[in-house]
């Protein structure tokens, strides 16, 4: 059997690829080290790589003509990019930007190996396609929140998900509306009246959660 790629050990579904020419192209990977910042693919870039992330975040967003912008997903430790994914099956561009959120160590697979693979091994085969499905299936999600949610009990919801163990969280409200698809002043709006119902406090940078309660309530069925 092929030696096996050390950076599969993050992939436990990829182990289970035995045959010795799919294991030789998996070899061919990759290992990149990136820090926070670092533009991984823009809008319109050709892809050349299947992209599998081992540790860090990357953040893909879409960005309009006159600069608003949307996170589409965040591929994180064990993830791989459904849009790569896509733009290899397809042949088509990136039609959208990645950008690393920490650092980030990550794998990138050749093209023609990426599709070598894929022709030959059931595994990998599977692998990438469960991972396209439920990345499908959470950009449905967040079409349907964009389209049809409450825009208060989006961003109550994206308090909760992202406070840490303090209740605290670090982030800007232009960062907060490019998450949520929306301008940065409907979140300034909504925050100042969270803070003056006394559910959160607004530092710079930073918002702290004084009333979880009331934010899960809202979250659930409540309204501004």
């Amino acid at each position: 059997m092929a030696d096996t790629p050390a950076w599969l050990a993050s992939f436990p579904a990829l182990e289970a690829v035995s045959d010795p020419f799919v294991r030789t192209r998996l070899a061919m990977a990759q290992v990149m080290q990136l820090p926070p910042g670092v533009t991984v693919f823009r809008d319109g870039d050709v892809c050349r790589n299947y992209l599998l992330v081992l540790d860090g975040s990357v953040r893909v967003q879409k960005l309009s003509e006159s600069g608003k912008e949307i996170v589409l997903y965040r591929v994180e430790s064990g993830q791989s990019c459904v849009l790569t994914t896509s733009c290899l099956l397809s042949g088509e561009h990136y039609l959208a930007e990645a950008v690393t959120e920490t650092d980030v160590r990550a794998v990138a697979l050749p093209m023609a190996a990426f599709h070598e693979a894929l022709g030959a091994s059931r595994p990998f085969r599977d692998f990438v396609f469960r991972s396209f499905g439920e990345r499908i299936s959470g950009l449905i999600l967040l079409v349907e929140a964009v389209a049809f949610g409450r825009m208060d009990t989006r961003l109550a919801q994206r308090l909760l998900e992202r406070a840490d163990g303090s209740g605290a969280l670090v982030a800007t409200h232009q960062e907060l509306a490019a998450e949520l698809g929306t301008a940065r002043e409907v979140i300034s709006r909504l925050l100042k009246e969270f803070e003056r119902r006394g559910w959160v406090r607004l530092g710079r940078g930073r918002v702290t959660l004084d009333d979880r309660n009331a934010l899960q309530e809202l979250a659930g069925n409540g309204a501004v």
